[in-house]
């Protein structure tokens, strides 16, 4: 039977985060902790959350995936690694105009903004830096999308230099909480990461972090890492959930129900009112509730493939906004999006 006190619970926390003030944590486990039969007073609150911080419109990125395979990282997720044996493609740096191509294609979609996303632990050479450079002068020369990059851990040089050639958006997942993060990477620390994002802000780039769920951290550790992301104060939070890969160390793990991915990211929209909560990988395990993040709390999407999986059909999420009355965010976009349905 369901229980009034709890919808009054749901009520009062959704005021409190209508007003500005933070969810504790506890309040936060609370709510993810909630019986499904809840689920849909839960994301009423969260979508009524993102309309009042952040309109009905929404944003969409796309990513490339430059530079792949035989990474020194040894994440347990990751079918890049070179600690693990999987069937990830190898190769070196992408061509300029490879890249170009890429990113004039993310546009006519509607991405206001494309990732250039590196294996690594970070730049360790000058040769890299050029080519980096080279890069953001391509997309800058040739297109008005948004320049970011994904290339691991950064020092306040690095992040100074990134900026000077052009960078405007730095990407660095913090991946999970840190009391969970030793099972997930060993070849570079959680304290890198919270630094990387301070390095990122502080060289005036705007910063994107997050996560992955489902990589069998507890329900207390979603929220860890969302309190953590919160005290960084990230400007956009990308929730992936784990889609586990033959021949890494989570790919026996079963992937997150679509009912929990749903509940997690309701939760994160309550204990992160104001940030852009963009949904990436994993989505498909959503199935035909895929249309449901956005009545969730989530704000943005990426939109296209990942790093060394397909995502979903790119007419099918133009059709979904379409039917579902968003706007992407950029008005320029959002003409060449409807031309494209």
């Amino acid at each position: 039977m369901l229980n009034d006190s709890i919808f009054e619970q749901i009520a009062t926390l959704t005021k409190r985060a209508l007003n500005g003030a933070d969810i504790t944590p506890e309040e936060g486990l609370f709510l993810l902790n909630l019986d499904h039969d809840y689920l849909s007073q839960l994301m009423a609150s969260a979508d009524r959350i993102r309309k009042t911080f952040r309109g009905n419109e929404i944003e969409v990125c796309a990513i490339s995936n430059v530079r792949s395979g035989n990474c020194s990282e040894n994440c347990s997720f990751c079918a890049q690694s070179g600690h693990h044996k999987t069937n990830a493609p190898v190769y070196n740096y992408i061509s300029d105009e490879e890249l170009a191509a890429q990113a004039e294609q993310a546009r006519a979609w509607g991405a206001s903004d494309f990732g250039v996303v590196s294996k690594g632990w970070g730049i360790r050479s000058e040769k890299e830096h050029t080519k980096l450079s080279e890069y953001f002068n391509t997309l800058k020369s040739t297109s008005d999308i948004g320049r970011c990059a994904s290339l691991g851990v950064l020092d306040k040089t690095t992040a100074e230099k990134l900026k000077d050639n052009g960078l405007e958006n730095y990407h660095h997942n913090l991946e999970t909480a840190e009391s969970y993060f030793d099972k997930v990477c060993t070849t570079h620390t959680y304290q890198e990461n919270i630094d990387t994002i301070k390095h990122a802000r502080d060289a005036g780039l705007r910063v994107c972090a997050g996560g992955i769920l489902g990589m069998g951290e507890t329900k207390d550790q979603r929220i860890e890492l969302a309190t953590t992301l919160r005290n960084a104060s990230v400007d956009s939070v990308p929730l992936n959930f784990l889609n586990p890969q033959k021949g890494t160390p989570f790919a026996d793990i079963t992937p997150m129900a679509p009912y929990d991915i749903l509940q997690s990211i309701a939760v994160f929209r309550f204990m992160l009112p104001r940030a852009e909560i963009r949904i990436a990988g994993g989505r498909h395990f959503l199935g035909d509730l895929q249309s449901m993040i956005f009545m969730a709390g989530a704000s943005g999407v990426m939109i296209g493939n990942y790093l060394t999986t397909k995502g979903r059909e790119v007419e099918d999420d133009l059709r979904m906004f379409k039917n579902l009355k968003l706007d992407i965010r950029n008005g320029t976009q959002k003409k060449r999006a409807s031309a494209t349905v």
